[in-house]
């Protein structure tokens, strides 16, 4: 498998409206999409800086894993996600390696992109996403 860049970065918040403030306000980025993701209780901002981009959160649901985390670890970085060619080649390869997957088959995420997650267990504490535009 090989990492071809950082797809982006996943920070949850409690207001995209807010967290926008700061972003475009402050900071000069610009959000060019948002989009909700009903099958996983979310809604997300993107923003793009070069060819990474940072990904808001948040929760549309008491009980979405976007409204959980902050629940127990306030607003902040929830995972950070790598771009590959072909999803289920890298999640073989990362379970032949001994990671704990949280999902053993890719599913829908943003932007169109099929997604699976990798058990922070596993992965030095960080919750990480891989990311391709193909199975």
């Amino acid at each position: 498998m090989k990492i071809k860049n950082i797809e982006h970065i996943g920070i949850a918040v409690k207001s995209i409206d807010e967290a926008l403030k700061f972003y475009e306000g402050v900071l000069g980025l610009k959000c060019y999409a948002i989009e909700e993701v009903k099958e996983h209780k979310v809604k997300t901002a993107f923003l793009k800086i070069g060819e990474t981009k940072i990904e808001l959160l948040e929760a549309t649901s008491d009980d979405s894993p976007i409204a959980k985390f902050i629940d127990k670890r306030g607003q902040g970085v929830h995972h950070i996600a790598f771009a590959v060619d072909e999803i289920i080649n890298a999640l073989s390869e990362m379970e032949q390696n001994g990671i704990q997957l949280i999902d053993q088959k890719p599913r829908n995420g943003a932007e169109g992109l099929k997604i699976a997650f990798l058990h922070p267990k596993s992965t030095n504490g960080i919750l990480t996403e891989l990311c391709s535009k193909n199975n």
